[in-house]
């Protein structure tokens, strides 16, 4: 485990959630980003022995449509990452091994986790069954120390589920999430604040959350390769180049991020959507993409274990105009295979094959809990 403002004394064995008054205006704030390690595929690691060591992925059937829903540190080493095809991860290595999903296993793992979260503090934010932010200022635990509590956090969970978790620790959560990813896995990351330009100056543009490859490009065209180069940078020139996005972006590459950590928020839609390489007319690539993001939305749905009503297809063409295409279902429904063909019906009602697209996005929404059924159908099982 390393940190970057050095290592402070061992946790204390004990402590539990112990919160004082809301820290005032001007108190610099601890946030902790911890992250499991390739969790699905290190909990079948850990319930069978003879994956141990070996390249895993958790998916669907490679010889249908199946699509990777997690990859062990050993599969990833061969380029295979979440939502490839089964089919194309094997071929890049021949020799892993496919497991089917068991999504009521890992949630119930995740609720271990999170409980174990909330015994050093009620603000608890869940992102996923994986990763969480936490805010800890007010934390009597460890003495009120983020670095020891986030060391015992990550001792208690491989006490508890015998798996690592890598933590990140800083300011806020951009800082905070930034860091639990430097040392993976089993890491431990600390960006004090005055650690933090000296880290943003160097740090490549396509390391902020919300820059993707397309985007990348576009702050590379503008001559801006590193967060040094985009905090300086005039605001109306990233606004006029990327709207609304390119202003949040100057703040984060400044170091920036005033969110605050909010404990069990209500989810009202889960979604995801993908800026093309280069501008897309065929239709076998753009039915391509669909399952790509149908994987995606799917996984994130088990990941909450709710299911939704309303599917939104978003389509942006070569000459930025946006057009969206909604359906709602009688029954709300989490499998890819549906939303899949959901999509697929809503991407004929627009000019796509037509008209040259840039951008597609699918989002559910009018989410509902779904009772567990034991796994996850469609397209990981295919």
């Amino acid at each position: 485990m390393n940190t970057r403002n050095g290592v402070e004394p061992a946790p204390d064995a004990g402590g539990s959630a112990s919160v004082r008054a809301p820290a005032e205006a001007g108190t610099v704030r601890k946030i902790l980003h911890v992250d499991m390690d390739a969790f699905y595929a290190s909990v079948e690691q850990r319930d069978d022995a003879s994956l141990a060591g070996r390249p895993v992925i958790v998916g669907g059937r490679p010889e249908g449509r199946g699509v990777v829903a997690a990859a062990s540190y050993e599969a990833r080493r061969f380029g295979i990452h979440s939502a490839m095809p089964c089919a194309r991860a094997l071929r890049l290595c021949p020799e892993a091994v496919v497991v089917r999903p068991r999504f009521d296993v890992y949630r119930a793992v995740s609720r271990q986790i999170q409980a174990l979260f909330r015994e050093v503090t009620p603000l608890v934010e869940p992102l996923s069954l994986d990763e969480a932010y936490l805010d800890v200022t007010g934390s009597d635990v460890c003495e009120g120390s983020a670095t020891r509590i986030a060391r015992l956090l990550k001792q208690r969970i491989r006490d508890t589920t015998g798996l690592t978790a890598s933590a990140g620790v800083s300011t806020n959560k951009m800082l905070a999430k930034l860091a639990s990813a430097m040392e993976k896995p089993d890491g431990l990351t600390v960006i004090a604040p005055g650690q933090a330009a000296a880290l943003l100056n160097e740090l490549p543009v396509a390391r902020l959350p919300g820059v993707g490859p397309a985007t990348a490009r576009r702050l590379t065209a503008l001559g801006l390769t590193t967060c040094h180069d985009l905090a300086a940078y005039p605001a109306a020139g990233l606004a006029a180049a990327l709207g609304r996005a390119g202003t949040r972006l100057g703040e984060l590459a400044r170091g920036e991020d005033t969110r605050p950590v909010r404990p069990d928020r209500p989810r009202k839609s889960v979604g995801a959507e993908t800026t093309f390489d280069r501008d897309l007319r065929d239709p076998a690539a753009l039915d391509a993409v669909l399952d790509e993001l149908a994987a995606k939305v799917a996984r994130r749905l088990a990941d909450g274990g709710v299911g939704g009503r309303r599917v939104t297809l978003k389509l942006r063409y070569a000459n930025f105009d946006t057009v969206t295409r909604s359906a709602t279902l009688p029954v709300p429904d989490h499998r890819p295979e549906w939303l899949r063909s959901v999509a697929a019906a809503l991407l004929r009602r627009t000019d796509a094959g037509i008209r040259p697209a840039r951008l597609l996005g699918i989002t559910v929404g009018d989410l509902v809990t779904l009772a567990p059924t034991g796994g996850q159908a469609g397209l990981f099982d295919d």
